[in-house]
């Protein structure tokens, strides 16, 4: 009977003890897991607070928003003594989803440009309407042109130089070759290039490209000439 009893009691004492040992057991894994949401949470704030994450072109502010409040919820019940298995799913899930967020790739720098375009010595020439100094639509895409070169082919000068054909007197296709000159040398400097690195010159009709008679209107001969160096 006394044996009975005894093995009895010693029974109970090893159930407390296990039960025991199984409740320190959850309360530890409890304890690790909410470390890791408690990291997490951490994390997520953090990254809703960076400039960096604020500004991305993706989706990793929003995910740390979510994050963020998620695991503040899993936490939340982590501190009543109560483990929701919704909060702790959804703080996982909004966090991997952030931390998958890959900051965008750098964009290569620009090939270097081609010899043959940093070998002109007249990289552009751009073509007017008789009697006139107004750009005409193809002359942004030399400038263009002109612009986005000239660092990269050292180009530390450039010369602008106005012409004229022979329709109107020498005084006045001097003036009109100015004038397209300061046109294109303006152009070009609104794309970037230091306006003190541009010279202008005008040449009239004394420099033309196809030798006509005198009054004649020569589509060719009315241009602008970029020349670099």
């Amino acid at each position: 009977m006394q044996g009975s009893l005894m093995n009895k009691r010693i029974g109970m004492a090893m159930a407390a003890i296990c039960l025991a040992a199984g409740v320190s057991n959850i309360a530890m894994a409890q304890g690790s897991e909410r470390g890791e949401i408690q990291q997490r949470y951490d994390a997520a704030l953090a990254a809703t607070l960076d400039p960096a994450t604020i500004g991305a072109n993706d989706a990793r502010y929003t995910w740390a928003s979510e994050a963020k409040v998620q695991c503040a919820i899993a936490l939340g019940y982590f501190k009543s003594g109560t483990r929701d298995e919704t909060s702790i799913a959804r703080c996982n899930d909004a966090y991997e989803r952030m931390a998958g967020q890959a900051s965008p790739e750098p964009l290569p720098p620009p090939p270097p440009p081609p010899t043959e375009t940093c070998s002109r010595e007249l990289p552009g020439i751009i073509y007017f309407d008789w009697n006139s100094s107004e750009l005409p639509a193809e002359a942004s895409e030399t400038a263009q042109f002109v612009a986005a070169n000239a660092a990269p082919c050292g180009w530390t000068s450039i010369t602008v130089t106005g012409h004229a054909d022979r329709s109107g007197s020498n005084a006045y296709n001097m003036g009109l070759s100015a004038r397209r000159a300061d046109a294109v040398a303006n152009l070009i400097a609104s794309y970037g290039v230091p306006r003190e690195t541009i010279t202008t010159a005008q040449r009239g009709e004394e420099e033309p490209r196809v030798l006509t008679a005198d009054g004649v209107r020569e589509p060719q001969n009315r241009r602008v000439e970029i020349g670099v160096r």
